[in-house]
């Protein structure tokens, strides 16, 4: 039967002015929500000029949000992809980091990690990964918890992208196994891969890249690649893994495409939902960083696979009939090399020699033991069998570690696990970015921040992200579809305010900890 929704205009109308006027519309037959992994906002302006496929078209024809960010801390993979179609930070999701300490279990866990779960598809008796540890709904969740009629796939190279953005009730999320090299999922969603994944599998996804070497699109003979799959090749760097490439990318749309036709994705009575979540990217700027050529090239080929796996959405469903919206998950920083050719600040903090830094403090005052038990993301998390050993106050010692942590170079600010609970961290958007990002039973004892531009770092060479300031935190925020007033949104806007407009446009229960508003600017 078909469901009844509110006109989008009259939507926004009854929205300012509290009046019940409504009207039956017909609504998308397909969401999808694209998330491109490390894609800063700059990126869709720097390269503007070289789009000429989906992220042109939605540019061109869509709604812009030139100020969207992520107001919590960390912003890295799994807290940003829990965001999307949640609204919720991780002080309510639970999703504190890609991963953490369980002082339960007594050991480190990843956002997306279960024990009661296997790995189908891949490696046999491999643990299995699932949304188990997500606390709150999704919009996709509230979908089917209204009774709609909707198919709801998941996809990416990690596991975490696939699965956090659509939540509980997915019919399925899929990721890419490197060590069996074949799309996977999870006994979580089922006990067998469905034939058309297996067929996927069998043809080999990843041979046609076997020896191949990334090159500048459209590179004239003789260009030097930015790296190869063939380790050992003179004067052409190792890329590593094919996930570090653009063909990464590849995959996950040609996945895209198949999941489209073979689960008949916006034929459905209901609204259908589909996630993409573009990881290559994410890796291929740990390596390199945001202002070296192959990070250009990688965005424009984004920029190709997304108008493909929208032509073919609009070969399925037909044009008009998908809303669609695109993030990133962060952003990330420049390299330290880069910034100090410019004249500009920043570097890499040794985890290590913070951690001992703090340890010695420790045995200082309260004489010598293992104090730290993780240090999972930088964030101390103590030994309290040592703590109660030691017969100390555990707030005492909190305050020490916190204490040894400020006076370690290039660290801007510390915070306990004391001040969080208690709500006395600044109240700057620093401060408040930390405390939405605090989730008392999950998070550790002694967090701190970098200062602008550094960052944690066991290496020497590339970079990463986590810092609650801009070039980590601010990201594109693009949509597309009936519905939607095209046009450049100055205003400031948060990706949590994604989930909460969509279940506006559907009609449909805001996710459970959504803290996002409603997009009312960019409703017709």
């Amino acid at each position: 039967m078909k469901q009844n929704l509110i006109a989008p205009a009259l939507l926004a109308a009854s929205l300012l002015s509290g009046t019940a006027s409504a009207q039956v519309a017909e609504r998308p037959k397909l969401v999808l929500v694209i998330v491109v992994d490390q894609f800063r906002y700059d990126y869709t302006t720097r390269f503007r000029a070289d789009y000429h496929g989906g992220l042109a078209r939605m540019l061109d024809q869509g709604a812009v949000f030139t100020d969207a960010r992520y107001v919590h801390f960390p912003t890295v993979t799994a807290v940003g992809h829990s965001t999307v179609m949640s609204g919720a930070t991780p002080s309510v999701s639970g999703i504190i980091g890609n991963d953490w300490y369980d002082r339960v279990a007594a050991k480190s866990v990843t956002s997306v990690s279960d024990d009661e779960a296997k790995l189908v598809g891949g490696v046999p008796g491999v643990t299995g990964s699932s949304p188990r540890k997500l606390l709150v709904s999704t919009f996709a969740d509230e979908l089917k918890m209204a009774g709609r009629a909707a198919k709801v796939v998941g996809i990416s190279i990690k596991d975490r992208s696939a699965i956090l953005p659509v939540g509980h009730t997915a019919n399925g999320a899929y990721w890419f196994d490197n060590d069996s090299g074949h799309w996977v999922t999870s006994s979580y969603y089922t006990s067998d891969l469905p034939q058309w994944v297996q067929q996927l599998n069998a043809g080999h996804p990843t041979g046609k890249y076997l020896g191949a070497d990334w090159l500048p699109l459209r590179a004239k003979e003789g260009a030097k690649p930015y790296c190869s799959l063939v380790a050992g090749k003179e004067d052409v760097p190792y890329c590593g893994s094919i996930e570090a490439t653009p063909f990464g990318n590849e995959l996950i749309e040609e996945m895209a495409e198949q999941a489209l036709v073979n689960e008949q994705l916006g034929k459905h009575s209901g609204t259908d939902v589909l996630a993409v979540s573009f990881s290559s990217n994410d890796y291929a700027g740990h390596a390199l960083g945001p202002d070296h050529p192959a990070i250009r090239d990688i965005s424009i080929r984004t920029d190709i696979l997304l108008g493909k796996l929208m032509d073919a959405i609009d070969a399925q469903v037909g044009a008009g009939n998908t809303l669609a919206v695109l993030t990133a998950d962060h952003g990330v920083a420049p390299t330290p090399e880069d910034q100090a050719a410019r004249n500009m600040p920043g570097g890499r903090i040794d985890p290590s020699a913070f951690a001992k830094s703090i340890t010695n403090a420790l045995n200082a005052k309260f004489g010598d033991g293992k104090w730290i038990v993780s240090d999972a993301n930088n964030v101390i998390y103590l030994d309290y069998k040592t703590v109660a050993d030691k017969k100390a106050d555990p707030a005492v010692v909190r305050l020490a570690a916190a204490d040894a942590a400020r006076v370690f170079p290039h660290i801007a600010r510390v915070y306990t696990r004391d001040a969080l609970l208690e709500g006395d961290a600044p109240v700057d958007a620093v401060g408040r970015a930390v405390k939405l990002g605090f989730y008392g039973p999950r998070s550790g004892d002694v967090t701190p921040v970098p200062e602008p531009y550094w960052f944690f770092s066991t290496g020497s060479t590339g970079t990463t992200h986590s810092t609650p300031y801009g070039y980590d935190n601010h990201v594109p925020m693009l949509w597309l579809g009936s519905g939607i007033k095209p046009g450049v949104y100055n205003q400031s806007a948060t990706v949590n305010d994604i989930a909460p407009t969509l279940a506006a446009i559907f009609a449909v229960e805001t996710p459970s900890g959504s803290s996002g508003r409603i997009l009312r600017e960019i409703l017709k």
